[in-house]
């Protein structure tokens, strides 16, 4: 099948604006892009927006999605098996809300006493989950700290975040020399940044960042749209900072 953009988000209920930010990040590209711009996706990209939804209804930042879904033992089919386990959940919860509903407007309330998931049950499998990614994948305490604060975060938290994160790259990507004085207080604001809005961002976790952004060419792409070179100015300038 091929979808539009629009038709993708209606079907995985996401906004079009999401999928083109997942598009810009390098984390979801559409299938086929037109020479008049429109964006199409096919059942494997819309497979693997599956997978991202999983991983952020756990809270994982998208930064750490594209590494796992790019790692040589990442399961597919078992990403969305847990996705769907939650999603059937949260469908029993509603149906049962709804029906509960249906009986008080009648007049005819009446209380179901069949076990069912709670709340309080989905939570856990969902937390379990997100623990085991974070124990497969990432750094625990940073991964689970960064999935905290976000959990929090409005859409124009999101947003204003973002913003400045962008605000950042598009100044690394103007200035010179790495180790000068100007790269080297970007690398400061960027590790403030993440440590503001993520995790607790150490000189050992930032030095790690520094040689994906040089080395991976997921956030190579990423960052060379703020122009060419980015990001290996960006791992040179955090090489630098970090041998101070």
């Amino acid at each position: 099948m091929r979808y539009s953009v629009s038709q993708a988000a209606r079907l995985a209920g996401v906004s079009v604006r999401t999928l083109r930010w997942y598009d810009e990040i390098g984390l979801l590209k559409p299938t086929e892009v037109t020479p008049a711009g429109y964006r199409f996706y096919d059942d494997e990209a819309m497979a693997a927006l599956q997978q991202i939804l999983f991983y952020r209804e756990l809270g994982v930042p998208l930064g750490q999605i594209g590494r796992i879904l790019s790692a040589p033992d990442h399961d597919r089919a078992e990403a969305l098996q847990k996705h769907r386990t939650l999603l059937l959940m949260k469908r029993r919860r509603l149906d049962d809300m709804l029906r509960l509903v249906d009986k008080t407007i009648g007049g005819n309330i009446m209380y179901d006493e069949r076990p069912r998931p709670t709340q309080a049950d989905w939570e856990a499998v969902r937390d379990q989950y997100a623990r085991e990614a974070a124990e497969r994948w990432g750094n625990t305490e940073a991964f689970l700290e960064s999935r905290e604060k976000h959990k929090d975060y409005t859409p124009e938290q999101e947003a204003a975040i973002n913003a400045e994160m962008e605000e950042i790259f598009t100044a690394f990507g103007a200035c010179g020399d790495p180790a000068g004085e100007e790269a080297q207080a970007l690398v400061r604001r960027w590790q403030e940044h993440i440590t503001k809005y993520h995790y607790h961002c150490t000189d050992a976790i930032l030095a790690c960042l520094g040689e994906m952004y040089a080395n991976d060419p997921r956030f190579q792409e990423n960052l060379d749209k703020y122009g060419p070179g980015t990001a290996r100015k960006m791992s040179a300038a955090i090489a630098v900072y970090c041998k101070k």
